[in-house]
């Protein structure tokens, strides 16, 4: 009776904390400009929504539309937060974020909104157009110095890492264990995942592997989802111990426990609470905007808070 007294305990400590942090989404910073590109292009040809400029099947492709315009459109869509505000920025172009002033305050907070509010507002700036005749290309060029700058600094998949850990305070040296169910692409998952390896090599163990990270993977990026742009044969494949999972997890081998999806499997989930203090356990939440169930879980990192306050 007191070993279930104390397994109940524990349960109810893991689901009291009230208020979930805030995490987004990342950009490897391989992925990022030297300089600014030369600009020939008001706005990029792909827009967010318009499905029929999703043209580009080559990453270089794609990228090249971004460095060679002054703006490219981004929105809402399935959530607030996206890949493409971090690709523009990485590639030297500053997003016109429609709606942008309706985006919740605890969602993508680390995205520089102010500066790309103040972009948007340049004279002669307009949806799909400038005006060049009123445009000022120093204070334009003035504001993109300071995004990318700002991008590297704190958009990085490495530097997103770092705030992820820094928000719980670890400062541990031991392996950290990243548990996933399905390794299909997830955005939240994968970009989170490189992150950590970029910034602890050798001390991250994802179980399973997850293979389209790696630098290694064998086949057409294409394929995946988003066709493999930004997130994909990112990191070396080093030499990983995965056996013996749950015999090293009852071991307490690991500093952390790190779930890349609190919704798409909480592989030995049970064993991993009766193990570990909840403040050794992460999870990540990168669903687009939903009700999410999790909120007063310990240590829940969410991408989307509209309508979770």
């Amino acid at each position: 009776m007191k070993k279930f007294l104390a397994f109940l305990a524990l349960l109810l400590i893991q689901h009291l904390h009230s208020r979930p942090f805030s995490l987004q989404f990342s950009i490897p910073e391989s992925k990022i400009v030297q300089e600014i590109p030369y600009k020939d292009r008001d706005f990029a040809f792909i827009r967010a929504g318009a499905l029929h400029t999703y043209i580009y099947t080559e990453e270089s492709d794609y990228y090249n539309d971004y460095q060679r315009s002054y703006f490219a459109v981004t929105c809402k869509k399935g959530g607030w937060d996206c890949m493409r505000h971090y690709e523009i920025l990485a590639n030297g172009c500053i997003p016109y974020f429609l709606d942008l002033d309706k985006c919740d305050d605890d969602t993508m907070t680390l995205l520089p909104k102010a500066l790309i509010k103040e972009a948007m507002q340049l004279p002669g700036v307009s949806y799909l157009n400038i005006d060049h005749s009123k445009f000022d290309p120093a204070k334009y060029y003035a504001i993109l110095n300071q995004l990318l700058e700002y991008t590297r600094k704190h958009l990085t998949t490495k530097n997103m890492a770092a705030h992820l850990l820094d928000t719980i305070h670890y400062s541990g040296k031991g392996k950290i264990l990243y548990l996933s169910n399905n390794p299909d692409p997830d955005y939240m998952r994968c970009v989170t995942l490189v992150g950590l390896k970029e910034l602890l090599p050798g001390r991250v163990i994802d179980v399973p592997k997850i293979e389209h990270i790696y630098k290694s993977y064998p086949h057409d990026i294409r394929n995946l989802y988003g066709k493999g742009f930004s997130y994909t044969k990112i990191v070396d494949d080093q030499p990983i111990d995965r056996e013996n999972i749950e015999q090293r997890i009852r071991n307490r081998e690991f500093d952390l426990i790190i779930y890349g999806s609190v919704h798409r499997g909480l592989n030995y989930h049970n064993l991993v609470r009766a193990m570990y203090s909840p403040n050794k356990i992460i999870y990540l939440c990168g669903e687009d905007k939903h009700k999410c169930p999790y909120t007063r879980w310990n240590n829940l990192f969410l991408r989307e808070f509209e309508g979770n306050h």
